[in-house]
């Protein structure tokens, strides 16, 4: 009993807040956590991770993989000596990542010097034998974990969780809150009847829009101005599918259902008002993805704001560029309110502008 107690206090698994966590980690917990594997998070982004990160690769790198070593770092400084950086190549048959998000594994393997276990399992839909069982296997391999049953077993573990995760975020629920209930094992359906004078679509990755500093909080702050906030969480894959085909493209980046998918489909949805994308600098396949749904918005009619964002980008040129962008959607739905108006009609309209408080 006693070396089982050992090998179990052994068996630590530490993931970086960041890339792939924020779409994958409910899988990941459900499934690690069965096979009795402990994880250790690094710490949320602060400005301390993005410098700590940005240090050691060049500085055309962008900004998600400079705040993603920064977390590999924090990782190395809590203790932790085995740190999963999965390499997802491709999530369906010629459905690719950016070829830093495949690289990875070799990206930190060269600018890391300092002495851990890399667990790095390849996820390649394209090529044979890269599938998700094999990911699985190779990703607890380092654990001396090679019972074909009990990671079958874990990989039903991680859906669970990640299922939970997907019905909350399906019915409207909050990114956090979402997590944090499906972590618990529950499963909750918030039945908000709140009705908002304005809705917005938040079009980027989950790495951007949902880390508090390179989002800058966005969702919050849009919330505390009166606006209903959609994102790709609220959509189905089929939905993102038909997105992109609504704006005239064909799937080839992974990442592109939540950009395109759900920009496609946001943009034909009458009950929002306007469109924001958030992109990294120097990010080579979203800047083709925006100047798509910039061409289509322009089609559809529909405002559309473009933020981008790098370690330079400041919190408060970002906030005024996104009132802005809100005080005039509300004129241009108040103009519309009174174009349609009955000016016979008795009674006097008087709309209500105090939407935005000013600083």
């Amino acid at each position: 009993m006693e070396n089982i107690k050992e090998t179990k206090n052994e068996m630590v698994i530490g993931i970086p807040r960041a890339m792939s966590f924020y779409n994958n980690y409910p899988f990941y917990y459900g499934f690690f956590t069965d096979l009795g594997i402990k994880i250790v998070l690094s710490d949320i982004t602060t400005k301390e991770t993005m410098s700590a990160g940005s240090a050691l690769v060049v500085t055309e790198t962008c900004l998600p993989i400079k705040v993603y070593v920064g977390h590999v770092l924090n990782l190395l400084s809590k203790g932790v000596d085995k740190i999963f950086v999965p390499s997802l190549q491709s999530i369906d048959y010629k459905i690719y990542n950016c070829s830093k998000i495949r690289g990875l594994p070799d990206l930190i393997r060269n600018v890391v010097k300092q002495p851990f276990t890399l667990i790095e399992p390849t996820l390649d839909k394209s090529e044979k034998n890269q599938g998700l069982y094999e990911f699985l296997k190779a990703a607890v391999e380092p654990f001396g974990i090679t019972d074909e049953e009990k990671i079958k077993k874990a990989s039903k573990a991680g859906w669970r969780t990640y299922n939970n995760f997907y019905i909350m975020t399906k019915s409207g629920m909050s990114y956090k809150k979402a997590m944090s209930y499906a972590l618990q094992g529950k499963v909750f359906i918030e039945n908000n009847s709140k009705e908002y004078p304005i809705s917005i679509a938040l079009i980027s990755h989950g790495y951007n829009i949902f880390d508090d500093l390179t989002s800058m909080k966005a969702f919050e702050k849009l919330e505390k101005m009166d606006v209903k906030v959609y994102s790709s969480l609220q959509l189905s894959k089929e939905q993102m599918e038909d997105g992109i085909k609504s704006l005239g493209q064909e799937l080839y980046w992974a990442n592109e259902y939540e950009m395109t998918g759900a920009a496609g489909h946001y943009l034909k949805d009458q009950k929002v008002d306007g469109i924001i994308t958030i992109t990294a600098f120097g990010c080579g396949p979203d800047s083709l993805m925006v100047e798509r749904i910039t061409r289509k918005a322009k089609q559809f009619g529909k405002p559309l704001l473009n933020l981008t964002i790098d370690e330079q980008t400041g919190e408060a040129g970002f906030i005024t560029r996104l009132e802005a962008f809100v005080d005039m959607l509300y004129r241009k739905k108040r103009a519309r309110i009174i174009n349609k108006m009955d000016i016979t009609s008795s009674g006097e309209y008087i709309p209500n502008t105090n939407y935005i408080e000013t600083k």
